[in-house]
């Protein structure tokens, strides 16, 4: 090997050798700056994902004051027309009334143009039987008929009592207060007076003396 090809292989050496070192000399956050850049990304994603979390939260919270402000405006409404039903309920019981009141009206008015006594009453027994027939048909209230009929304390309230020899069971003559029956239930019972059969009162009165 010549002098010159030694001499190039010693500079080449050399030159590596000042390589290495600068290397070596590097400070160790210059090394570092790029594991400091993925860790700030890191933090900035971190960061992003709390502030959509935020955000949702957020969303979440108003849509949840929306509904519960929905509902109560809903149970406020359902209230109203709870209590509105419940005020205007018998608004049509009370037009079949008003109709009533209407016939009694043009009753009273004819009386004062002719006193007809025998009309008059007939008038007045003509609107009665409207009127019970009115209740029957739209309410279901229906009026009982008791004259004659077998004496029943479910339907009836004896508060007289008349012996009699006619009548082989308790029964009716008189019907002081007219009873009612509103669908299937007795609303109102007759207050009545009983014709008590003889047979039936002299066993009473053993009974009594027992």
């Amino acid at each position: 090997m010549s002098k010159k090809q030694k001499k190039k292989e010693k500079e080449i050496l050399q030159d590596k050798v000042v390589e290495d070192e600068s290397v070596q000399d590097i400070p160790v956050s210059v090394k570092d700056g790029d594991d400091e850049v993925s860790e700030k990304s890191e933090e900035e994603k971190l960061q992003d994902i709390i502030f959509q979390l935020e955000d949702e939260n957020s969303s979440l919270k108003d849509q949840m004051l929306r509904k519960q402000a929905e509902s109560d405006n809903f149970r406020k409404r359902v209230l109203r027309e709870k209590e509105e039903s419940i005020k205007y309920a018998n608004s049509n019981l009370l037009l079949d009334l008003i109709t009533i009141i209407d016939d009694f009206e043009r009753a009273i008015k004819s009386t004062t143009e002719s006193v007809d006594a025998e009309n008059f009453h007939s008038g007045i027994e003509l609107i009665e039987k409207q009127f019970v027939s009115m209740l029957d048909r739209n309410w279901g209230l229906k009026k009982m008929v008791s004259v004659g009929e077998e004496f029943d304390p479910q339907f009836h309230e004896a508060i007289g009592m008349e012996e009699s020899s006619e009548y082989e069971k308790q029964t009716v003559i008189e019907d002081y207060q007219s009873g009612y029956i509103l669908q299937d239930r007795v609303i109102r019972p007759a207050k009545v007076k009983v014709a008590m059969p003889v047979a039936v009162k002299e066993e009473t009165e053993v009974v009594n003396e027992k």
